[in-house]
């Protein structure tokens, strides 16, 4: 329910009762839907654009809703604006920014640690450089003075 209440899309009667600060305080998903309820022979819902809603140009809407029961399906991210198609309403603050945040931004919660593996023994240290140059000069060695007989 947008404003999260019943007749919240109305003239907002301070800045701090705008429905710009309900819908800055919630996290819209894809898939989620806002619902209105106003009395459509009085009032309506307009989709604009930045620009429209900028201005309050209610001239050129990107989609118009009039029924008292309006509910609108956010289908992707980033921002929607909308304002009210009543004369004069948009001007005095009847109106909200709705941003919808991308599905990377969606909260994933923390995987847990992988389970650790049985335990199999001491490791076995690895073997020094110096002692595997050592053993392989004196192999080398060896042949030299054999391949001499």
């Amino acid at each position: 329910m947008v404003g999260g209440k019943t007749g919240a899309w109305k003239i907002p009667s301070s800045e701090s009762d705008s429905l710009n600060k309900w819908a800055e305080k919630a996290r819209f998903q894809i898939g989620d839907s806002l619902v209105w309820t106003y009395d459509g022979g009085k009032d309506s819902v307009l989709q604009v654009s930045k620009e429209d809603y900028t201005s309050c140009n209610t001239s050129n809407p990107i989609a118009e809703y009039k029924d008292g029961n309006t509910k609108v399906k956010l289908e992707k991210s980033g921002p929607y604006f909308f304002m009210s198609g009543a004369k004069g309403h948009c001007e005095q603050g009847q109106k909200m920014i709705v941003v919808v945040m991308s599905q990377k931004h969606r909260y994933i919660g923390i995987s847990p640690a992988p389970s650790p593996v049985d335990f199999e023994g001491p490791a076995v240290a690895p073997t020094s450089g110096v002692a595997g140059l050592k053993a392989g000069l004196l192999v080398t060695v060896g042949v030299l003075v054999l391949g001499l007989f």
